[in-house]
């Protein structure tokens, strides 16, 4: 059977989920351990791997099944081309790849590099710590190039994925 990703309100993946199980679907929510920042004390919680998205499964996509899913509390739309607003399944390869990932336990990080106009902190490093903005970045090879006001100077410096995050 094809799954299908399903986009959520804001923060509503796990009462989008709920209300699909209670409609007897089939619906997936990859979830990931992070830790959380409180004042006081660290815990570790579950957060959606996907934020503001989760999978339904389903053998045909009639307009029925379509209307199930939609009148769903949290669900905003199924997925698709843009042209005729076809939902278009997820490849199972994928699904399977992802539940892989979550089945060995292995610490998931997501993070989101700066793009090249925005503000960034470097990480690590001489100036660790400080503010720059991002001049230009090509986030495949992992090199940013992030400007500094030093003493109304900009200097230019050129950083790795690792030493550089959003500010």
């Amino acid at each position: 059977m094809p799954w299908y990703a399903v986009h959520t309100r804001s923060r509503h993946e796990y009462k989008a989920h709920a209300g699909l199980s209670q409609k007897n679907l089939t619906a997936f929510l990859p979830e990931m351990e992070v830790w959380s920042k409180r004042k006081d004390r660290r815990k570790k919680i579950s957060v959606p791997l996907f934020p503001g998205y989760l999978f339904v499964q389903a053998d045909c996509l009639d307009n029925e099944m379509k209307l199930a899913v939609l009148k769903t509390v949290g669900v905003v739309k199924i997925l698709g081309k843009k042209e005729n607003a076809e939902p278009v399944p997820v490849p199972d390869e994928n699904i399977e790849a992802i539940q892989c990932l979550l089945n060995k336990k292995a610490d998931v990080f997501t993070f989101q590099y700066p793009k090249a106009g925005e503000a960034a902190r470097i990480i690590s490093g001489p100036f660790a710590g400080i503010v720059g903005k991002v001049i230009s970045s090509d986030a495949e090879k992992e090199l940013f190039v992030v400007s500094i006001d030093l003493l109304q100077r900009s200097v230019a410096i050129r950083l790795e994925g690792f030493q550089v995050g959003k500010a």
